[in-house]
This record gives structure tokens, C-alpha cells and sequence, in this order.
């Protein structure tokens, strides 16, 4: 009847955090990714940002989306209104983009470089403006392929 270590006691922190991310999700948010996919995805999203490949918001994807733009969306799962969403996934599905959603809005900003929380992201393989390095398009590229390769096991278009 010891009392708790502290790696035990912010170990139990860990899990009220995530349980409290998974309560506040939308019920749209299918395909959802697990932890590791997750992983990944915030990951590609912060090499993405890094190399201006990136599109944050719902107006700039979704402007994106229209002008006939091809990349990852990534939506975040916990967004209140969820009006505010629920036309991204159909958009994708008709420019036949890839998506899934992410638990956290806060996670998607920090990962795409924004202090104030992110709705949805368009990861994109070519940057906005000038030109990548070669090595570092082709490190882009295979992270990206990655990524979609295990979105397209979830996803049935």
C-alpha cells in the first residue's frame, strides 16, 4: 500500500489526457488513426510544414481542394461545431484525395507549425513556392507514400 511513483502517477495522467481526446471526438470522425498512424501522420505534417508543402485551415484546403490540388488532408477529430467540417471529407472523396482524422486539433497545429489550433491540413508533396532539394523531395515523397499506403487500408473509395 505504497504510494505511487511519479512515472506511475504521470503515466496515469497520459491515459486521463488521451481518454479525454478520444470522449470530445466528433461521431464523423471515421477513419480514425491509431497511435501509431498517428504518429506518422503529425510527423509527415511537421516535415510538411517545415518545406512550405503544407496548406492549413478549412478555407485554404478546401480552396485548395477546388483549384484541383493533390496531397493528404489530415481533419482533426475533436472540433466543435463539427458543421464547421463536415463538408472536407465529401470534397476529398470527390477529388479523390485521401483523408483521415487525428484525435487532436491542438496536436495538428503544433505538428504543422501554428500556435492557434488547426481544423484540417493539406500535406502536399511540392512546396507552394520555389523548389526542394532532391534528397529532401525524395524524403518527403517516401514519408508521404508511407502514409498513404496505410490511410488507403482504412479508407473504401
Amino acid at each position: 500500500m505504497g504510494s505511487d511513483s511519479e512515472a506511475e502517477k504521470s503515466h496515469k495522467k497520459d491515459k486521463e489526457k488521451e481518454k479525454k481526446k478520444l470522449s470530445a471526438l466528433a461521431p464523423i470522425a471515421k477513419p480514425l488513426a491509431g497511435k501509431k498512424l498517428c504518429k506518422l501522420t503529425l510527423k509527415l505534417v511537421r516535415k510538411a510544414a517545415e518545406h512550405k508543402c503544407l496548406k492549413r485551415g478549412v478555407k485554404e484546403v478546401v480552396k485548395s481542394i477546388r483549384r484541383g490540388q493533390k496531397g493528404l488532408c489530415v481533419i482533426a477529430g475533436n472540433i466543435s461545431p463539427i458543421d464547421v467540417i463536415t463538408h472536407v471529407p465529401i470534397l476529398c472523396e470527390e477529388a479523390d484525395i485521401r483523408y483521415l482524422y487525428v484525435p487532436s486539433k491542438e496536436d495538428l497545429a503544433s505538428a504543422g507549425s501554428t500556435k492557434r489550433p488547426t481544423c484540417c491540413v493539406l500535406v502536399q508533396t511540392k512546396p507552394n513556392k520555389g523548389e526542394l532539394g532532391s534528397t529532401e523531395q525524395e524524403k518527403l515523397k517516401a514519408d508521404y507514400d508511407q502514409v498513404v499506403a496505410e490511410v488507403s487500408e482504412f479508407t473504401l473509395f
